[in-house]
């Protein structure tokens, strides 16, 4: 049963993280908003549209998390019902999927891309091409700032659902 309650909390602790989403997709849908009616200049007046985009993108991906791990915290106790072992087993099958994801886009893919908007800084000067650049930069960094908690959190459960894996055997 104690592995059950890790695995709630573990999955409300992915709901809070997934706040963080929409908090950063609402600051860009603000700034957006903002530089439409501040922005005097070109280049003030070139971010309105990609942080409307990243605020939209940060605010669905949010969303979908929120969404998902809401659902996840009524489903884990009737699995758990089900069949402890089995649940335990499919949950560690679940956390190494999600760690090889992290392993790939967070910390592979991510900075990848933010090595190349800032290359896309350096080498084109027009202000909707730099404003984009800088956009996806402050996306990414909020994307990688969140999941790397992420998947600090999900090591952890991993570990105890391991440890009770080993105990039912």
């Amino acid at each position: 049963m104690e592995i059950l309650k890790i695995a709630t909390e573990w999955a409300k602790d992915e709901v809070f993280s997934s706040k963080f989403f929409i908090l950063f997709g609402i600051m860009f849908v603000l700034a957006s908003i903002g530089f439409w009616q501040l922005g005097k200049t070109e280049v003030a007046k070139a971010f309105v549209y990609p942080t409307l985009v990243a605020g939209i993108l940060l605010l669905m991906v949010g969303i979908g998390i929120l969404y998902a791990n809401s659902s996840r915290v009524s489903s884990f106790e009737i699995a758990y019902n089900e069949g402890a072992s089995d649940f335990v087993k499919s949950e560690i099958i679940r956390t190494e999927k999600s760690m090889g994801e992290y392993r790939t886009i967070v910390f592979k893919v991510i900075p990848f891309i933010i090595i190349a908007a800032a290359l896309l800084i350096v080498f084109v000067d027009k202000p909707v091409w730099r404003a984009a650049a800088i956009t996806t930069i402050a996306m990414m960094v909020c994307i990688l700032f969140v999941d790397s908690n992420a998947d600090a959190r999900i090591k952890a459960y991993k570990k105890q659902l391991e440890l009770e894996n080993e105990s039912d055997s």
